[in-house]
């Protein structure tokens, strides 16, 4: 068959196109009439119109071009005399139009060649195009794919019966993949390209996050909960804000799962990525210090006109409201849509002669305790009523100024001072036991008294002796 194909090689590849590769058989016939023109343009030359025949049984070849009638032939590509024209057709005449078959000796195997290379490229443009008419709809869908070979700095991912580009500016930084690895990415875009369509998959975008919490969140599926924003740095940390209108369903809570479950099965397939999902608030105010948790803000300034906030909180809590390398702030920012200004409330700071003088202030407030005693007590190392309520009988012992004073001093640290407690206050000495009062006796009682002791009085030389205890002794 000198300017046949071969028929049946012809039918396998189309069944191969047609069931592996999805491809109409429309779409293979326009893909094989179009290589073949392009061969036959290639073996005849350039024409006017030119088509090109084949026989599904022989295979058989047979290229035709239309030529117009004239009376003298200048251009024989495009031009056919009348003369030659009515060896064709029965009625020609100058101007008409008429098809000739023009096949060349050879042109079944010249075309073949040709065709095969013409044929492929067609074929893939046609396979492109219907992955364009199927992938259009499922930008936005979570694909599983082989990662397969790398091209410059995209990766490659077979999905079975297509192929599709992970560039690199949609992969995570810290992500390597090896050829073979099973990959879940975010269907981006489907782009048309100079060489076709071409279907762009992402693990950076943030609605990749979105799209897995809505896979694993059942009510983020049925809307129950509402994924309000989300903000992300890829490989990192991501935060989302959640908001539910049914106040029975904790928004936070569903996210997170029994055990935090469902979303620990998120952060595995991040590679270990942080999550934060918080509260979603319509007070910009509770919003933002929703977003810069786990800092605890002390103040907040609303612009609404430049929709920018200024925040306050103590130097302790500067680093984490900030983040490393100022993370925590920008995704904050980006979750909220408000620019973020992070200060450190002035502290007071006093000095060590004033942190003394209220030391001294807060133990002469207690009872029983003056400003000298209290003084001292700071001087020995007793800053706090705290610390005086540690002391025991015996502590004291040995410390000038102080050992004289320990009974007050527990008392006044236990808050059971007594009358002498406030005495020995004014003397800064302790309190002695008073005598008791004795009340002056009546007249009746002096009378007796005064009797008394005149009965008692002893005798003088004068007075007769009646004592003979002397003489009896004798």
């Amino acid at each position: 068959m000198e300017n046949g194909v071969n028929s049946a090689e012809l039918q396998a590849l189309l069944d191969y196109y047609e069931k592996e590769k999805g491809i109409g058989r429309d779409a293979l016939n326009e893909a094989i009439k179009e290589a073949l023109e392009a061969a036959a343009k290639k073996a005849i030359g350039a024409s006017r119109d030119l088509r090109v025949e084949t026989d599904p049984k022989s295979g058989q070849l047979r290229a035709y071009a239309k030529l117009v009638v004239v009376d003298r032939v200048t251009n024989p590509q495009d031009e056919i005399s009348r003369f030659d024209a009515l060896q064709i057709v029965d009625e020609a005449s100058v101007g008409d139009e008429i098809e000739k078959e023009v096949t060349p000796n050879g042109f079944g195997r010249i075309a073949a060649q040709y065709a095969s290379q013409n044929l492929k490229q067609h074929l893939r443009r046609a396979e492109k195009a219907l992955i364009f008419d199927e992938f259009k709809d499922r930008v936005g869908d979570i694909v599983r794919g082989t990662v397969r070979r790398f091209e410059r700095s995209d990766v490659i991912i077979d999905l079975g019966r297509y192929e599709a580009s992970l560039p690199s500016r949609e992969r995570v930084p810290i992500e390597e993949y090896q050829p073979g690895e099973q990959l879940r990415c975010f269907v981006k875009a489907v782009e048309e390209t100079g060489r076709g369509p071409e279907i762009v998959l992402s693990r950076s975008a943030p609605e990749f996050v979105v799209k897995l919490f809505t896979l694993e969140v059942s009510e983020i599926a049925d809307g129950t909960v509402q994924i309000i924003s989300v903000a992300r740095e890829p490989g990192w940390r991501t935060k989302l804000a959640v908001h539910s209108d049914d106040e029975r369903v904790d928004p936070v809570g569903a996210c997170v799962g029994l055990r935090g479950q469902r979303v620990k099965n998120i952060v595995r397939e991040l590679n270990n990525e942080k999550v934060d999902i918080i509260h979603w608030n319509p007070d910009i105010r509770e919003f933002v210090a929703e977003a810069l948790k786990p800092a605890e803000l002390r103040e907040v300034e609303v612009n609404e006109s430049d929709k920018r906030i200024q925040v306050w909180v103590s130097e302790d809590q500067l680093s984490l409201a900030i983040g490393k390398r100022g993370q925590n702030a920008r995704l904050a920012s980006r979750l909220t849509g408000w620019q973020i200004d992070i200060d450190a409330e002035a502290v007071e700071t006093l000095t060590f002669d004033d942190q003394v003088a209220d030391a001294v202030n807060a133990l002469s407030s207690l009872p029983g305790i003056n400003q000298e005693l209290a003084q001292t007590l700071v001087n020995s190392g007793f800053h706090s009523v705290n610390d005086l309520k540690q002391i025991e009988p015996g502590d004291l012992d040995g410390i000038s100024g102080l050992e004289e004073h320990t009974e007050l001093i527990i008392a006044a640290a236990s808050g059971q001072a007594s009358e002498k407690i406030e005495t020995a206050e004014e003397t800064n000495e302790p309190a002695l036991p008073e005598e008791p009062e004795v009340e002056p006796p009546s007249s009746e009682e002096q009378l007796k008294e005064d009797a008394q002791e005149n009965a008692e009085t002893p005798q003088t030389e004068d007075s007769p002796n009646t004592d003979n205890s002397e003489d009896i002794e004798e």
